[in-house]
C-alpha cells in the first residue's frame, strides 16, 4: 500500500513541477509583452512635436474689459447687464 502511495506522490511532485516551469513561462513572456507594448507606444508618441499655444486677447468693452485667454472667456457680456439694469 505505501509503495501505491509513494508512487501517486512522485506523479504530482512532476505535475506541479511541470506546472510550476510553465507558469514561470508565462509570467516572463509576459514581463517581456508588457515592456514590449510601452516601448511601442512611447515610439508611437514621439514621432508628434508638443507645440504649446497660449493666447490672450483684450478688447475694452463697455462695461469694463473682456479677457480671451486661451479658449476660455473671462468676463460678463452686455446681455447680463442689460437684463439687470431693466429690473431696476
Amino acid at each position: 500500500m505505501q509503495e501505491k502511495e509513494q508512487y501517486a506522490i512522485d506523479i504530482l511532485k512532476a505535475l506541479a513541477t511541470e506546472t510550476i516551469k510553465k507558469l514561470w513561462v508565462i509570467i516572463i513572456l509576459l514581463i517581456v509583452l508588457l515592456f514590449g507594448t510601452n516601448a511601442t507606444w512611447i515610439v508611437y508618441e514621439l514621432q508628434w512635436e508638443t507645440v504649446d499655444v497660449t493666447q490672450n486677447v483684450e478688447q475694452e468693452a463697455d462695461n469694463g474689459i473682456n479677457r480671451f485667454v486661451g479658449g476660455d472667456y473671462y468676463g460678463a457680456a452686455e446681455s447680463d447687464y442689460e437684463g439687470q439694469n431693466k429690473g431696476q
